[in-house]
């Protein structure tokens, strides 16, 4: 029986055996459901949530429960916030998925779910800056960064492995158990668990975070803009200019 199971079912069940819960006890712990029966027998999916869930409270390794590896558990405080989800072309290329802001309220709970990010919509860059790393796009939300990065532009971010890779007072997207967050980050001295993030908008306040609740970081390197606005510069350039021309008009009548 248990060859028909998927491995990801079978080391579920060995999870809560080893923690020693009923399957009810287990679910509600989850927030699953009622039990946690129809897991076990593989006839329901594990989502994305649940295997966060058991990350952050077990600190069970999502590769260890699909197979991927030896290794059942790791620590989350050492600040591993590298892509849990890696996708390709035909061509075994990374591309760059797209995640809008209503996909983003959603990406969290989404982070190991292979099928989700199958819906999202996906390309590639043929530059030198695009290369040899995985990068992915997502819509920014809100006026905290102004005014480097307005409201509904793309930014495009570079996967950072570790906190402990991560630049000083750099701009990241950074993905919490519950958010996506575009902010600058700074390391907090002599505070290895927390990190603080600071919006470029003097209106916001800076929040500190743990390191554990930080699921993945990508360092923003670049933004996709539309609509692209005249630079207020420009116009008044012009103006100025507008007028110049037509005092030397007046001049030039005084002077025939």
């Amino acid at each position: 029986m248990n060859k028909e199971v998927a491995i990801e079912a079978r080391r579920f069940k060995k999870v809560r055996e080893e923690l020693h819960f009923t399957q009810q006890a287990f679910a509600e712990l989850l927030d699953i459901g009622s039990t946690t029966a129809d897991i076990e027998r593989g006839k329901t999916k594990i989502t994305g949530k649940t295997v966060m869930e058991l990350l952050r409270k077990f600190q069970i390794n999502p590769l260890w429960l699909y197979g991927q590896s030896i290794a059942q558990y790791v620590n989350i405080e050492v600040g591993d916030v590298s892509p849990k989800v890696i996708t390709i072309d035909k061509e075994d290329n990374d591309t760059i998925l797209l995640v809008n802001q209503k996909a983003a309220a959603g990406y969290p709970h989404n982070i190991q779910d292979v099928s989700w990010y199958e819906t999202l919509p996906a390309f590639n860059i043929p530059l030198p800056q695009y290369r040899n790393a995985t990068y992915r796009g997502f819509q920014v939300e809100g006026d905290s960064m102004l005014p480097n990065i307005r409201p509904n532009e793309w930014v495009l971010g570079r996967a950072v492995p570790s906190i402990s890779e991560a630049d000083d007072s750099k701009i990241y997207i950074i993905v919490l158990n519950d958010s996506v967050l575009v902010k600058k980050l700074q390391k907090i001295p002599n505070n290895l668990t927390q990190v603080r993030l600071i919006s470029l908008n003097i209106e916001y306040l800076p929040i500190d975070v743990h390191v554990r609740e930080i699921q993945e970081l990508w360092l923003v390197n670049s933004k996709l803009s539309f609509g692209v606005d005249e630079p207020t510069d420009s116009s008044l350039l012009r103006q100025l200019q507008h007028s110049m021309d037509e005092l030397k008009g007046q001049l030039k009548n005084l002077n025939t």
